[in-house]
């Protein structure tokens, strides 16, 4: 059975500003490009400790949120031809096996409100999280991002490659949180297609993630 293809809008291409630039990254310099940079991540720290709440499930969210609220983070070729943006997109994230050393791809639907989300979050994990094999859970939708954490490591740049052309979707990646003087910082990648995002719209997403980063420790 063909899935379902999901909810989105079509851009006005004769009204689109970035319009020559996502033809031009599409199909004359066909890249993508990696950017790190260290978040304040205090607030969602001590939440998740108070809450007694996973800090990758906190940290999900707002990064989810972030995507949900940025058209470019959205963005999707539809089978007519075109240019749309997702009405809604999904984390897809991974989960780290112990005993083995493997990982395993799991998703999870966005709801704007944190409890739902994260009780949403916490019922993947039960149901799938030990799951064997890239995709723990089947039936991915296609109105996705990724997501993943690389808790070991306190790193300070990160990158992604593909042998083919770049995802238009955002790939997310957080490192080790590490605290000095009461303060808790990571460093997260935003990896991404240039026909996409540009340099202004890669500082909107770490503008925003930040917002709710802090926003959520207020809760």
């Amino acid at each position: 059975m063909q899935q379902k293809i999901p909810p989105y809008r079509k851009i006005d291409l004769a009204t689109w500003e970035r319009r020559d630039h996502f033809d031009y990254y599409c199909h004359q310099l066909k890249c993508g490009y990696s950017l790190t940079v260290r978040m304040d991540v205090t607030n969602v720290y001590h939440f998740s400790k108070i809450q007694k709440k996973k800090f990758y499930g906190c940290f999900l969210y707002a990064a989810s949120k972030t995507v949900n609220e940025l058209d470019f983070l959205r963005m999707m070729i539809p089978e007519d031809g075109g240019v749309g943006v997702w009405d809604v997109s999904h984390p897809n994230f991974t989960v780290f096996h112990e005993d083995d050393h493997t990982f395993s791809d799991l998703w999870t639907s966005y709801d704007p409100d944190f409890e739902k989300f994260y009780h949403g979050f916490e019922e993947i994990l039960t149901i799938y999280g030990d799951n064997r094999g890239i995709k723990g859970r089947p039936d991915q939708p296609a109105n996705f991002f990724c997501i993943s954490c690389v808790p070991w490591l306190d790193y300070s740049s990160y990158s992604t490659y593909s042998v083919g052309e770049p995802a238009l979707f955002p790939i997310i990646t957080f490192g080790k949180y590490t605290e000095q003087d009461g303060t808790y910082h990571l460093p997260v990648t935003l990896t991404i297609s240039h026909a996409s995002a540009d340099g202004f719209h890669s500082s909107l997403f770490f503008q925003k993630l930040q917002e709710e980063l802090n926003q959520l420790g207020k809760c």
